[in-house]
């Protein structure tokens, strides 16, 4: 596993119930700022052998990027966290978005 990929799984995980973060917040975070795909790429390949909070992890828009029960699933999850969407089922990132100051290393 490339050192970009261990960082942005170790952010994921650090992300608290109740807050959300975006697919290019962990990619800068990580160390890559055009790495928002890698991110999702990794969502999708390791969320299970990592437990990674993929429900926490939306678009820059503060809304799910995936369609049909998967977008179901990751909005009840959501809510169940307290986490409250707005106007076009839009997360107000500045209330709920994850704020992570450094990297991890």
């Amino acid at each position: 596993m490339t050192p970009f990929s261990e960082q942005a799984i170790a952010i994921m995980q650090s992300i608290p119930k109740g807050k959300v973060a975006t697919y290019g917040q962990i990619a800068i975070l990580a160390g890559n700022h055009r790495a928002a795909r890698r991110i999702s790429r990794l969502i999708h390949t390791c969320s299970k052998k990592y437990n990674l909070p993929w429900h926490r992890i939306v678009n820059i828009q503060g809304k799910i990027s995936l369609k049909g029960e998967k977008l179901e699933m990751q909005y009840e999850l959501l809510k169940s966290e307290g986490v409250e969407f707005g106007i076009g089922d839009a997360i107000d990132l500045k209330k709920f978005g994850f704020r992570h100051s450094y990297a991890v290393k």
